[in-house]
Protein backbone atom coordinates (compact mmCIF):
# COMPACT_ATOMS: atom_id res chain seq x y z
CA UNK A 1 0.00 0.00 0.00
CA UNK A 2 1.78 3.32 -1.29
CA UNK A 3 0.42 7.19 -1.14
CA UNK A 4 -0.52 6.88 -4.85
CA UNK A 5 -3.02 3.94 -4.40
CA UNK A 6 -4.85 6.21 -1.56
CA UNK A 7 -4.93 9.12 -3.54
CA UNK A 8 -6.45 7.24 -6.53
CA UNK A 9 -8.87 5.65 -4.15
CA UNK A 10 -10.22 8.98 -2.32
CA UNK A 11 -10.55 10.65 -5.63
CA UNK A 12 -12.78 8.00 -7.07
CA UNK A 13 -14.63 7.83 -3.67
CA UNK A 14 -14.97 11.55 -3.62
CA UNK A 15 -16.29 11.66 -7.83
CA UNK A 16 -17.95 8.53 -8.07
CA UNK A 17 -16.02 7.93 -11.23
CA UNK A 18 -13.07 6.48 -12.41
CA UNK A 19 -12.51 8.17 -15.52
CA UNK A 20 -12.97 11.97 -13.60
CA UNK A 21 -10.51 10.53 -10.91
CA UNK A 22 -7.70 10.03 -13.79
CA UNK A 23 -8.50 13.32 -15.15
CA UNK A 24 -8.49 14.92 -12.26
CA UNK A 25 -5.30 13.53 -11.22
CA UNK A 26 -3.66 13.75 -14.73
CA UNK A 27 -2.97 9.88 -14.84
CA UNK A 28 -4.57 7.37 -17.35
CA UNK A 29 -7.77 5.19 -16.16
CA UNK A 30 -6.13 2.02 -16.57
CA UNK A 31 -3.86 3.23 -13.92
CA UNK A 32 -5.95 4.30 -11.76
CA UNK A 33 -8.19 0.87 -12.00
CA UNK A 34 -4.92 -0.63 -11.17
CA UNK A 35 -4.05 1.48 -8.07
CA UNK A 36 -7.61 0.49 -6.50
CA UNK A 37 -7.20 -2.88 -8.01
CA UNK A 38 -3.73 -3.21 -5.61
CA UNK A 39 -5.23 -1.52 -2.97
CA UNK A 40 -8.20 -3.94 -3.03
CA UNK A 41 -5.90 -6.99 -3.55
CA UNK A 42 -3.85 -6.45 -0.62
CA UNK A 43 -5.92 -5.54 2.22
CA UNK A 44 -8.56 -8.49 0.27
CA UNK A 45 -11.49 -6.21 0.92
CA UNK A 46 -13.80 -4.58 -1.42
CA UNK A 47 -14.20 -0.49 -0.86
CA UNK A 48 -15.62 0.43 -4.18
CA UNK A 49 -19.30 -1.30 -5.61
CA UNK A 50 -19.51 -0.58 -9.34
CA UNK A 51 -22.96 -0.24 -10.73
CA UNK A 52 -24.83 1.15 -13.40
CA UNK A 53 -24.77 4.95 -11.45
CA UNK A 54 -21.23 5.00 -10.89
CA UNK A 55 -19.20 4.09 -8.32
CA UNK A 56 -19.85 3.86 -4.62
CA UNK A 57 -18.15 3.01 -1.23
CA UNK A 58 -19.16 0.02 0.46
CA UNK A 59 -18.77 0.15 3.89
CA UNK A 60 -15.20 -0.77 4.44
CA UNK A 61 -14.94 1.77 1.71
CA UNK A 62 -16.48 4.62 3.89
CA UNK A 63 -13.96 3.63 6.83
CA UNK A 64 -10.87 3.05 4.42
CA UNK A 65 -12.03 6.75 2.76
CA UNK A 66 -11.93 8.32 6.53
CA UNK A 67 -8.48 6.96 7.00
CA UNK A 68 -6.89 7.70 3.54
CA UNK A 69 -7.92 11.51 3.86
CA UNK A 70 -6.34 12.08 7.02
CA UNK A 71 -2.85 10.16 5.42
CA UNK A 72 -2.86 12.38 2.34
CA UNK A 73 -3.57 15.49 4.66
CA UNK A 74 -0.60 14.53 6.91
CA UNK A 75 1.67 13.87 3.52
CA UNK A 76 0.54 17.69 2.57
CA UNK A 77 1.50 18.99 6.15
CA UNK A 78 4.82 17.25 6.58
CA UNK A 79 5.58 19.08 2.78
CA UNK A 80 4.45 22.25 4.29
CA UNK A 81 6.17 22.46 7.37
CA UNK A 82 9.36 20.92 5.64
CA UNK A 83 10.18 22.66 2.84
CA UNK A 84 8.68 20.74 -0.19
CA UNK A 85 6.35 23.47 -1.43
CA UNK A 86 2.90 22.56 -2.22
CA UNK A 87 0.93 24.39 -4.92
CA UNK A 88 -1.62 26.94 -3.21
CA UNK A 89 -4.24 25.71 -5.34
CA UNK A 90 -3.69 21.93 -4.60
CA UNK A 91 -4.33 23.04 -0.24
CA UNK A 92 -7.90 23.59 0.82
CA UNK A 93 -9.21 24.24 4.37
CA UNK A 94 -12.19 22.76 4.98
CA UNK A 95 -14.67 24.51 7.46
CA UNK A 96 -17.86 22.56 9.17
CA UNK A 97 -20.28 25.34 10.87
CA UNK A 98 -23.50 25.13 12.48
CA UNK A 99 -25.80 27.55 11.22
CA UNK A 100 -25.41 30.88 13.28
CA UNK A 101 -21.66 30.86 12.76
CA UNK A 102 -22.21 29.48 9.27
CA UNK A 103 -25.01 32.29 8.43
CA UNK A 104 -23.86 35.54 10.45
CA UNK A 105 -20.01 35.04 11.57
CA UNK A 106 -18.33 33.44 9.69
CA UNK A 107 -18.37 35.59 6.39
CA UNK A 108 -16.92 37.94 7.85
CA UNK A 109 -14.08 36.16 8.90
CA UNK A 110 -13.65 33.78 5.92
CA UNK A 111 -13.31 37.14 3.31
CA UNK A 112 -10.81 38.64 5.86
CA UNK A 113 -8.96 35.33 5.60
CA UNK A 114 -8.96 35.58 2.27
CA UNK A 115 -7.81 39.07 1.60
CA UNK A 116 -4.93 38.12 3.68
CA UNK A 117 -4.57 34.48 2.21
CA UNK A 118 -5.32 34.68 -1.61
CA UNK A 119 -3.73 31.33 -1.86
CA UNK A 120 -5.47 29.68 0.00
CA UNK A 121 -9.06 28.01 -0.39
CA UNK A 122 -12.11 27.47 1.94
CA UNK A 123 -14.50 25.15 2.03
CA UNK A 124 -17.38 25.38 4.02
CA UNK A 125 -19.61 22.96 4.94
CA UNK A 126 -23.05 23.58 7.30
CA UNK A 127 -24.62 21.15 9.38
CA UNK A 128 -25.76 21.19 12.77
CA UNK A 129 -23.55 21.48 16.10
CA UNK A 130 -24.00 17.75 16.26
CA UNK A 131 -23.01 17.10 12.38
CA UNK A 132 -19.57 19.44 13.13
CA UNK A 133 -18.52 17.42 15.91
CA UNK A 134 -19.22 13.54 13.56
CA UNK A 135 -17.10 15.49 10.72
CA UNK A 136 -13.96 17.30 13.09
CA UNK A 137 -13.41 13.09 14.15
CA UNK A 138 -13.66 12.00 11.06
CA UNK A 139 -11.66 13.87 9.56
CA UNK A 140 -14.22 15.06 7.04
CA UNK A 141 -13.46 19.30 8.14
CA UNK A 142 -10.45 20.55 9.72
CA UNK A 143 -12.24 22.86 12.35
CA UNK A 144 -15.87 23.30 13.41
CA UNK A 145 -17.83 26.44 14.46
CA UNK A 146 -20.71 25.17 17.11
CA UNK A 147 -23.26 26.90 19.39
CA UNK A 148 -22.68 24.10 22.33
CA UNK A 149 -20.10 22.05 24.08
CA UNK A 150 -20.34 17.85 22.99
CA UNK A 151 -18.32 16.00 24.75
CA UNK A 152 -17.04 13.69 22.38
CA UNK A 153 -13.53 12.16 21.41
CA UNK A 154 -10.71 14.81 21.94
CA UNK A 155 -12.61 17.90 20.72
CA UNK A 156 -10.79 20.69 22.06
CA UNK A 157 -12.80 24.26 22.06
CA UNK A 158 -11.88 27.67 21.17
CA UNK A 159 -14.93 29.59 22.89
CA UNK A 160 -14.67 33.05 20.96
CA UNK A 161 -18.30 34.88 20.57
CA UNK A 162 -20.21 35.72 22.98
CA UNK A 163 -24.31 35.16 21.47
CA UNK A 164 -27.46 35.41 22.74
CA UNK A 165 -30.60 33.26 22.70
CA UNK A 166 -34.20 34.73 23.04
CA UNK A 167 -37.20 33.51 22.35
CA UNK A 168 -39.02 35.07 19.18
CA UNK A 169 -42.74 35.99 19.14
CA UNK A 170 -45.42 37.50 16.13
CA UNK A 171 -45.38 41.32 16.65
CA UNK A 172 -49.10 41.65 17.49
CA UNK A 173 -50.92 42.86 20.49
CA UNK A 174 -51.33 40.19 22.91
CA UNK A 175 -47.15 39.39 22.86
CA UNK A 176 -46.72 43.25 22.64
CA UNK A 177 -48.67 43.68 25.94
CA UNK A 178 -46.98 40.90 27.63
CA UNK A 179 -43.23 42.54 26.53
CA UNK A 180 -44.35 46.20 27.83
CA UNK A 181 -46.13 44.30 30.66
CA UNK A 182 -42.53 42.35 31.50
CA UNK A 183 -44.19 39.49 32.25
CA UNK A 184 -42.35 36.86 33.19
CA UNK A 185 -41.54 33.92 30.55
CA UNK A 186 -41.95 31.08 32.76
CA UNK A 187 -46.21 32.92 33.26
CA UNK A 188 -46.59 31.83 29.92
CA UNK A 189 -45.00 30.33 27.07
CA UNK A 190 -46.08 26.47 28.38
CA UNK A 191 -49.40 27.80 26.98
CA UNK A 192 -48.23 28.83 23.45
CA UNK A 193 -47.25 26.45 20.61
CA UNK A 194 -43.76 26.18 19.89
CA UNK A 195 -41.45 25.75 17.11
CA UNK A 196 -38.01 24.83 18.11
CA UNK A 197 -34.68 23.45 16.01
CA UNK A 198 -34.29 19.53 15.12
CA UNK A 199 -32.15 17.05 17.10
CA UNK A 200 -28.66 17.70 16.87
CA UNK A 201 -29.06 21.22 16.96
CA UNK A 202 -26.53 23.63 19.37
CA UNK A 203 -29.44 26.18 19.59
CA UNK A 204 -31.83 23.64 20.79
CA UNK A 205 -29.51 22.21 23.87
CA UNK A 206 -28.56 25.31 24.82
CA UNK A 207 -32.33 26.71 25.22
CA UNK A 208 -33.21 23.54 27.08
CA UNK A 209 -30.49 24.38 29.54
CA UNK A 210 -31.48 27.61 29.80
CA UNK A 211 -34.90 26.98 30.12
CA UNK A 212 -34.39 24.04 32.84
CA UNK A 213 -32.74 26.60 34.77
CA UNK A 214 -35.99 28.58 35.15
CA UNK A 215 -37.74 25.27 36.06
CA UNK A 216 -39.15 25.13 32.42
CA UNK A 217 -39.00 21.46 30.80
CA UNK A 218 -38.85 21.53 27.46
CA UNK A 219 -40.58 18.45 26.75
CA UNK A 220 -43.24 19.87 28.16
CA UNK A 221 -43.92 22.46 25.92
CA UNK A 222 -46.88 22.49 23.42
CA UNK A 223 -44.40 21.74 20.27
CA UNK A 224 -45.91 22.99 17.37
CA UNK A 225 -42.66 21.65 14.54
CA UNK A 226 -39.46 20.97 14.62
CA UNK A 227 -37.61 22.67 11.83
CA UNK A 228 -34.13 22.93 10.54
CA UNK A 229 -34.33 26.38 8.46
CA UNK A 230 -34.46 28.92 10.45
CA UNK A 231 -35.75 31.39 7.74
CA UNK A 232 -38.99 28.87 7.72
CA UNK A 233 -39.08 29.33 11.49
CA UNK A 234 -38.86 33.31 11.44
CA UNK A 235 -41.81 33.37 8.91
CA UNK A 236 -43.89 30.58 10.39
CA UNK A 237 -43.53 32.58 13.70
CA UNK A 238 -44.42 36.04 12.02
CA UNK A 239 -47.51 34.19 10.46
CA UNK A 240 -48.66 33.48 14.20
CA UNK A 241 -47.92 29.46 13.86
CA UNK A 242 -46.04 29.72 17.41
CA UNK A 243 -43.14 31.01 18.87
CA UNK A 244 -39.88 30.09 19.05
CA UNK A 245 -35.91 30.56 20.50
CA UNK A 246 -33.49 31.23 18.48
CA UNK A 247 -30.16 33.55 18.06
CA UNK A 248 -31.00 37.10 18.02
CA UNK A 249 -28.24 37.52 15.40
CA UNK A 250 -30.63 35.44 13.22
CA UNK A 251 -33.42 38.22 13.62
CA UNK A 252 -31.64 41.14 13.56
CA UNK A 253 -33.69 41.68 10.59
CA UNK A 254 -37.18 40.77 11.66
CA UNK A 255 -36.71 42.69 14.88
CA UNK A 256 -35.09 45.59 13.23
CA UNK A 257 -38.44 45.94 11.06
CA UNK A 258 -40.69 45.14 13.78
CA UNK A 259 -42.14 41.83 12.07
CA UNK A 260 -41.34 39.99 15.28
CA UNK A 261 -40.67 40.37 18.89
CA UNK A 262 -37.41 39.24 21.57
CA UNK A 263 -38.31 38.28 24.94
CA UNK A 264 -34.77 37.71 26.87
CA UNK A 265 -34.35 33.78 28.19
CA UNK A 266 -34.70 34.48 31.49
CA UNK A 267 -33.84 37.01 33.87
CA UNK A 268 -29.94 36.32 32.97
CA UNK A 269 -30.44 36.23 29.63
CA UNK A 270 -29.36 33.99 26.63
CA UNK A 271 -26.00 34.00 26.59
CA UNK A 272 -24.19 31.10 25.05
CA UNK A 273 -20.81 30.80 23.55
CA UNK A 274 -19.96 30.40 19.93
CA UNK A 275 -16.75 27.59 19.76
CA UNK A 276 -13.84 27.14 17.42
CA UNK A 277 -13.62 23.26 17.38
CA UNK A 278 -10.86 21.05 16.57
CA UNK A 279 -9.38 17.28 16.86
CA UNK A 280 -6.70 17.83 19.60
CA UNK A 281 -5.09 14.58 18.23
CA UNK A 282 -4.91 15.22 14.85
CA UNK A 283 -1.83 17.97 13.55
CA UNK A 284 -3.59 21.17 12.14
CA UNK A 285 -2.92 21.94 8.66
CA UNK A 286 -0.74 25.05 8.64
CA UNK A 287 -3.85 27.15 6.75
CA UNK A 288 -6.11 26.14 9.95
CA UNK A 289 -3.43 27.09 12.49
CA UNK A 290 -3.48 30.82 10.27
CA UNK A 291 -7.50 30.55 10.36
CA UNK A 292 -7.70 30.04 14.36
CA UNK A 293 -5.25 32.90 14.95
CA UNK A 294 -7.45 35.30 12.78
CA UNK A 295 -9.99 34.49 14.83
CA UNK A 296 -8.41 34.99 18.25
CA UNK A 297 -7.33 38.64 16.81
CA UNK A 298 -10.76 39.62 15.60
CA UNK A 299 -12.73 38.25 18.22
CA UNK A 300 -10.60 37.56 21.38
CA UNK A 301 -8.43 40.46 23.51
CA UNK A 302 -5.52 38.47 24.47
CA UNK A 303 -3.77 36.48 22.13
CA UNK A 304 -2.54 34.37 24.26
CA UNK A 305 -6.14 32.85 25.20
CA UNK A 306 -6.01 28.74 25.71
CA UNK A 307 -7.96 26.57 23.99
CA UNK A 308 -9.56 24.51 26.61
CA UNK A 309 -10.06 21.13 26.28
CA UNK A 310 -13.45 19.64 26.52
CA UNK A 311 -14.53 17.50 29.82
Amino acid sequence: MNLKQLEAFVKVAETKSFSEAAKQLFLTQPTISAHVSALEKELNTCFLIRNTRGVELSESGKELYAYAVQMLEIEKTIKGRFGKEIKPEGNVLRIGASTVPAQYILPNVMSTFHAEYPGEKLKLFETDSKGVIDMILSHHIDIGFTGTVIEKGNCKYLPFYEDELVVLTPSNEKFVEKLCGGQILADWIMDEPVILREEGSGTKKEAEKMLAEQGIDIKKLKLAALMENQETIKRSVSKGMGVTILSKLAAEEELKNGTLLAFPLGSQGGKRMINLVYDAEYPLLPAAERFIKMIKRMYLKKENTGIGECK
